[in-house]
């Protein structure tokens, strides 16, 4: 995207009231919207000065951004939590799972690894480890 002299300002303010809500989505985070509004400042029509209220406007617009931004890392550090605190309480319960054959196998939860960002949780049930989203059913 270009900022013009003239239109920077209403550019820049539709462009900054997108990225708010998809910050994840379109790879737009606060230091690009900090450069934007730096280049806007620095290429302006020294005639036609931008508007406070406008500017006003936009450094709002950047605090949200921030703070979206921070809401976004909390969420994954939450649903990281959430995910061992999960996967935790398993230990020690019998598990009925299918295994490879097709065949329902019961046995006792020894340990479970925890899932990554990447990975599923696996819990470790006699001896195999076991995708947790292959369990079908938990008796204490």
């Amino acid at each position: 995207m270009t900022v013009t002299a003239t239109s920077g300002a209403t550019s820049l303010s539709a462009m900054a009231g997108s990225a708010s809500t998809s910050v994840g989505d379109s790879g737009m985070d606060k230091d690009t919207f900090l450069k934007l509004l730096v280049a806007q400042m620095k290429y302006q029509d020294p005639e036609k000065p931008a508007d406070s209220g406008a500017l006003v406007t936009q450094t709002a617009t950047y605090s949200q951004v921030e703070a979206l931004q921070k809401l976004s890392e909390q969420n994954a550090s939450i649903i990281a939590m959430q995910r061992a605190s999960s996967a935790g309480a398993l230990v020690g319960k019998n598990a009925t799972y299918v295994g490879e054959d097709g065949v329902a196998v019961t046995g006792l939860v020894s340990s479970v690894i925890i899932a990554t960002d990447t990975t599923e949780a696996h819990a470790v049930i006699n001896g195999a480890s076991v995708p947790v989203g292959r369990i079908t059913a938990f008796t204490a």
